[in-house]
């Protein structure tokens, strides 16, 4: 009987797991069958941000410092993880000097509430240019 009991909740507590993981949703597929059914979605909607800006200098150069200085531990860019995605992050904030210092200072020191009360850890042993080639790769990310 304990032995039942036991398997019993082991499947019981797998089959919660891929579900909340997205492996029990119906609505998956019938998502792709209207969409296949529907006219196709002009070519610049669905091109992903990376797709659309992966000749940019900035992006390059940006996208290399973000990795390397472990952002993508905590942000990615079309979705949000811990932090706020980068398009998130360059949808509320203008490409200008003032933001991109801002936000530079931001990184370095450390802030939270901006986005929930998830604080961003300082990060002092990065170098200011190097957060700045990263804030401008971010704020170049508009949807």
């Amino acid at each position: 009987m304990k032995l039942a009991k036991s398997m019993a909740m082991g499947m019981l507590s797998l089959a919660a797991l891929a579900y909340s993981c997205g492996g029990g949703g119906s609505s998956d597929s019938s998502s792709e069958s209207s969409s296949s059914d529907s006219a196709p979605a002009p070519a610049a909607s669905s091109q992903s941000l990376e797709d659309k800006y992966k000749d940019d200098p900035v992006f390059v150069a940006g996208s290399a410092k973000a990795k390397e200085a472990g952002c993508t531990a905590c942000h990615m860019v079309e979705r949000k993880i811990v932090g706020p995605s980068y398009a998130d992050v360059a949808a509320k904030y203008e490409n200008t000097d003032e933001n991109v210092a801002m936000l530079t200072s931001r990184v370095i020191k450390g802030n939270v509430g901006e986005w929930g009360e998830v604080p961003m850890p300082a990060h002092p042993h990065l170098e200011n240019d190097d957060v700045e080639t990263i804030v401008k790769y971010v704020l170049l990310l508009k949807k």
